[in-house]
């Protein structure tokens, strides 16, 4: 008997067991938030759907740094489109772009919600009493500066995830400071928000989510 499957309101395929995608590249299955979106655009282009809200059939793409790649020299996006389907030059760097956007913008909001505490001693003291969301470091903090802290989310809590992605000028820029190094968001939506797309950008740049490098031997044939 066959796999069931049922299309969403966006006119998705799902899987069966939860709201699972298959990848267009590897025909792997995995929670959306682990994925790439991809619809067709009025002009036959492929365009990054960032917040998967656009109308239209979705495609699906593992976040990985070889992933778009693939699957634009190996015609995965037309293939699954069952039609021509434009990749723009520029797919990746649009991809990163608008990913780092949307973590910056869940970090601006949780910043107006009263959710960010920033600052060295102000997040050592948060961190002190447990329960954070994510710890944010800047990918230029000192390194002295930044083991101090991590250290101590360590120490407190094993399990805090650490996100060092963006530079301290983008983290300033999002909650409206003329410096932001250390920050840390409480736990909820909009940490969870923030957490699931930077760990999508982390993949995309091949790197883990705390900012270094990691091997990417992801290739499909």
């Amino acid at each position: 008997m066959g796999e069931e499957i049922h299309v969403d309101q966006k006119g998705d395929q799902t899987e069966q067991n939860g709201s699972l995608r298959r990848c267009i590249v590897t025909n792997e299955r995995k929670p959306p938030v682990e994925m790439l979106r991809f619809v067709i655009g009025p002009e036959g282009q492929a365009v990054f759907d960032v917040a998967g809200k656009l109308p239209g059939r979705g495609l699906w793409l593992s976040a990985g740094a070889d992933m778009l790649q693939t699957a634009a020299h190996k015609g995965a996006f037309a293939r699954a489109a069952k039609a021509q389907v434009k990749v723009p030059d520029d797919l990746e760097d649009q991809v990163k772009g608008l990913l780092k956007k949307r973590c910056l913008s869940h970090l601006g909001l949780a910043k107006r919600a009263g959710q960010v505490t920033a600052g060295f001693e102000k997040v050592r003291a948060r961190l002190k009493k447990g329960g954070v969301g994510v710890l944010i470091e800047a990918s230029d903090a000192r390194p002295d500066g930044r083991a101090k802290v991590e250290a101590l989310a360590k120490a407190v809590a094993g399990e805090t995830p650490i996100i060092a992605l963006f530079e301290r000028s983008d983290l300033a820029n999002a909650i409206g400071r003329e410096e932001a190094v250390h920050l840390v968001i409480e736990p909820g939506r909009l940490a969870e928000g923030f957490l699931n797309d930077a760990s999508r950008l982390a993949k995309v740049l091949g790197r883990d989510a705390d900012g270094t490098e990691e091997i990417n031997d992801a290739r499909e044939n």
